[in-house]
């Protein structure tokens, strides 16, 4: 039986380390922050969570569990194929725009070790990117859009969203940009990448 205490404790503990890892980075964070950030001494800290890696990979578990379902939900719906481009972009960089630090995890992760990966991200169960594909197959012969694969359309929709993510402190050096400018031109993008996508494959 878990106890309450325990449970109010692990949870402190998580929501202290996605503040730390988001003002900080993955590898600026230190496991004394989180612990100071969570009201706990770093003994206790690591009584739940032996390690800065292990802690990590408890959040990043928890947010593919909340995340991956809406993107089922997106790709299963009724909905348009433009209408399903503009709802993925919007949920998968809202999704980031809030834990900016786990494209950096998962391209790691994918080089290390990607079948581990791969299970916690999914378990046994595969997001139906397959619905998405036959709806871009159909709509391809309807004459609604022009001809595409659509795993190329699906990786043109997720690199465009990610990679300003991956890029970020480059970017702001190199664009001389601040922190405010960069999260406005990522609110941006939300509707600026479907509507670039959607004027490239539409008839």
């Amino acid at each position: 039986m878990v106890n309450k205490t325990d449970e109010t404790t692990e949870q402190r503990i998580m929501a202290a380390a996605k503040k730390i890892f988001l003002a900080k980075g993955l590898d600026g964070a230190r496991m004394q922050d989180i612990a100071d950030e969570a009201g706990i001494n770093k003994a206790m800290l690591h009584y739940y969570f032996r390690s800065k890696d292990k802690l990590f990979e408890t959040i990043f578990e928890e947010v593919a569990t909340h995340f991956l379902p809406r993107i089922t939900e997106i790709f299963a719906s009724g909905s348009t194929l433009f209408e399903k481009i503009e709802a993925f972009c919007e949920a998968y960089i809202e999704q980031v725009k809030q834990m900016p630090y786990l494209p950096v995890f998962v391209l790691h992760e994918a080089t290390r070790q990607p079948h581990v990966l791969v299970k916690k991200m999914f378990g046994n169960k595969k997001p139906p990117v397959h619905l998405f594909a036959q709806q871009v197959e159909k709509e391809i012969q309807l004459g609604i859009i022009k001809p595409i694969q659509p795993l190329q359309l699906f990786l043109n929709m997720l690199s465009m969203c990610v990679f300003p993510f991956m890029a970020k402190p480059m970017f702001e050096h190199a664009a001389g940009i601040s922190k405010k400018q960069f999260d406005a031109m990522i609110e941006e993008r939300k509707k600026m990448v479907p509507q670039f996508i959607i004027a490239a494959i539409k008839k």
